[in-house]
């Protein structure tokens, strides 16, 4: 029996460990690596979702006024009228129309 190899043998299953440690370590950060421009494209195209669902949201709420609209249109003579009135400035017979313009401001005067 020998009393130094206990050290010894000690000394290489710790430096087997410790390298082992490193490997996993150093793999670990290759991984890292690799993956993580497939991460950070993967959050743009998340951002890129929630926005363009947003945006369908509110085109879709657009749509739903405008066919409101346009159903008052076809179903609503009163709709026609005021629409005719707003837009064209027509009126009845006996009618006087006036319209109110919005007041002219100058630009400010730069030095």
């Amino acid at each position: 029996m020998s009393a130094g190899l206990g050290f010894w043998e000690r000394l290489i299953r710790l430096t087997t460990a410790l390298l082992g440690v490193a490997v996993v370590l150093g793999v670990l950060t290759l991984a890292a690596q690799w993956y993580w421009p497939v991460i950070r494209q993967n959050e743009r195209m998340r951002r890129e979702i929630l926005r363009l669902d947003r945006e369908i949201q509110r085109e879709e709420e657009l749509a739903r006024e405008m066919n409101a609209a346009i159903r008052a249109l076809q179903e609503n003579p009163k709709a026609v009228e005021r629409l005719a009135r707003e837009r064209l400035g027509l009126a009845r017979p006996g009618e006087t129309v006036i319209r109110f313009e919005p007041p002219v401001t100058n630009p400010p005067v730069l030095p």
